[in-house]
């Protein structure tokens, strides 16, 4: 009904005329003296041709709106399936979205080029940039002293600052390597765990954790990825007590007792590049690792959430049920 008014609209300058003519042609046999039957029945077969006409107009818009709706929806795959023009305007109109489908083409065409080569670039980058890494943490291995341990700490923050950087170029691209399958959620948090051992041991914190045997639906790469910088996080911003990890009922809990977050930054801590309060004090926050985790978990289906007091710490739900996964 609504298509209908819209023809009825469109069509209402021809209905005015229509009108219009028949008001006048009326005039005139009347002015003729000319029999008022004759002019009724002119009148009717003209509107019954034009009715007719208006119905068969109307049938042609819905299958042409029809049409052209079909090409909205699938724009990029079916400008070549433009219906023809019914006069010049329409047909200027057909260039002009021919030509900016061309260009908006030949702009995405680069775009990806560009972005693939920031790719390219970045995974070459990281793993050169290892290769040094990995000979200062030998050379330093052979010296036992504070000093070669305070170096090794620093050296395992550029690596894990590298690898980050590396995750978020790959998240930006357009291809995602999700191996999507049951991995034993153990194995997942003792390789972080196991990474993350030293630094614990060097800042004298307590990491708890109870060996859990599950399975879950995930990706071990990036999962593995989010609960790294978790234990990032909480060790960051612990100076005393433990962190803990945990997990029942398919949720992964990560506490800590570190400085906490404030009431007014926790709904903001998973926006990409907010800091907050403690970020901005202790300056040691980009904003992108919560951020990351918050990408990572929304494209393997997973939901990642947090509850935090000033001073007392804070904990980091991660909801390991796969709702609905975010292919792009």
């Amino acid at each position: 009904m609504k298509l209908f008014f819209k023809y009825i609209y469109q069509c209402r300058k021809t209905f005015v005329f229509f009108l219009v003519f028949t008001l006048v042609s009326y005039g005139v046999f009347e002015l003729y003296d000319t029999n008022s039957e004759a002019v009724i029945y002119a009148f009717l077969i003209c509107a019954v041709i034009g009715v007719s006409s208006a119905c068969m107009g109307f049938l042609r818009f819905r299958k042409r709106c029809a049409m052209l709706n079909d090409i909205y929806e699938n724009l990029p795959f079916m400008t070549e399936q433009l219906p023809p023009p019914d006069d010049i305007t329409q047909e200027i109109f057909c260039e002009m979205i021919v030509k900016l489908h061309d260009i908006n083409q030949n702009n995405l065409t680069r775009i990806n080029g560009i972005r693939q080569d920031n790719t390219d670039y970045f995974t070459v980058w990281v793993h050169q940039i290892k290769t040094p890494i990995a000979s200062m943490q030998m050379i330093l291995q052979n010296e036992e002293n504070d000093m070669c341990r305070e170096l090794n700490a620093e050296l395992f923050r550029i690596e894990q600052y590298a690898e980050m950087a590396l995750q978020y170029i790959r998240l930006d691209s357009s291809t995602n390597d999700l191996l999507i399958r049951q991995y034993n959620i153990d194995s997942i948090i003792r390789q972080a765990v196991r990474r993350y051992a030293p630094l614990f041991i060097r800042r004298k914190i307590r990491l708890e954790y109870e060996p859990v045997s599950a399975k879950i639906l995930t990706d071990e790469k990036w999962l593995l990825f989010v609960v790294e910088q978790l234990l990032s996080n909480a060790v960051k911003y612990t100076y005393s007590g433990s962190v803990s990890i945990s997990f029942s009922d398919n949720i992964l809990k990560v506490l800590d007792t570190g400085i906490g977050i404030s009431s007014e930054d926790l709904p903001r801590i998973f926006e990409k590049g907010y800091t907050g309060m403690s970020g901005r004090k202790e300056k040691k926050s980009t904003g992108l690792g919560l951020y990351l985790c918050k990408t990572v978990c929304g494209k393997l289906g997973h939901k990642i959430y947090a509850e935090s007091t000033v001073g007392k710490g804070t904990v980091i739900y991660v909801d390991l049920s796969i709702t609905e996964l975010d292919f792009e």
